[in-house]
Parts: structure tokens; sequence; C-alpha cells
């Protein structure tokens, strides 16, 4: 049975609600498991984003530079999809090859 208990709402750069869900985060965690205990990342990279950059559909991409993490100097990406009035985490992982993901194009910048 999935679990839709909700982990963490946070407001995303245009002031949407994203939630995750304790199912959503699990699948994060299946993937990549170096994001255990990464999870207050992911808040602050929703939250407040270096860069939004286009998905291959319609998802967006938040991605915020790190100087430290777990696993070293990384970049935090986070994968969400807004709707209406509210928005979900469809993945979230670390790279040190950010401009790989902005060339795909910035929808916004701080």
């Amino acid at each position: 049975m999935e679990n839709k208990t909700v982990l963490a709402i946070i407001q995303s750069y245009s002031q949407v609600p994203i939630r995750i869900t304790y199912t959503q985060w699990a699948h994060v965690l299946e993937n990549h498991d170096y994001m255990a205990g990464c999870l207050e990342f992911v808040l602050e990279t929703l939250g407040e984003p270096d860069y939004i950059a286009t998905g291959l559909k319609d998802e967006l991409i938040a991605l915020k530079a790190y100087p430290k993490t777990p696993i070293s100097k990384k970049s935090v990406v986070v994968v969400f999809k807004e709707l209406l009035d509210e928005g979900f985490l469809i993945t979230a992982f670390m790279t040190s090859k950010p401009e790989k993901i902005l060339k795909r194009g910035i929808k916004w910048q701080r």
C-alpha cells in the first residue's frame, strides 16, 4: 500500500506549495541512496533555488549549488511538477555537472 502521507510542503520559487510524500521520498532514496539525510537540501533547493530549468516535458527542475554536501561539493537537482494550485516532487539527486541540465533552458534565475 502506498503511503500518501505528506512528509513536507515547501513553497516553490513561484509560491506554489510543493508536497513531498513518504512514498515520493522513498522513491528518491531507492534510486539515489546517498540522498538519505538530505531532505533539508531538497527543501532549500525547492524554496530558494539558484536556477529553475525546463524539463523534458512540463516538469520543472530546481538547482542549487552547495559547497559542502555528504558527498562533496555538488548541485542539488530537484525535479517537480506544478499544477494550478499545488505541485509535487518527482525526484531529486546531486550532480557535479549542473550545466548539462541548465542547457535545456533556464526558466528562472536568482
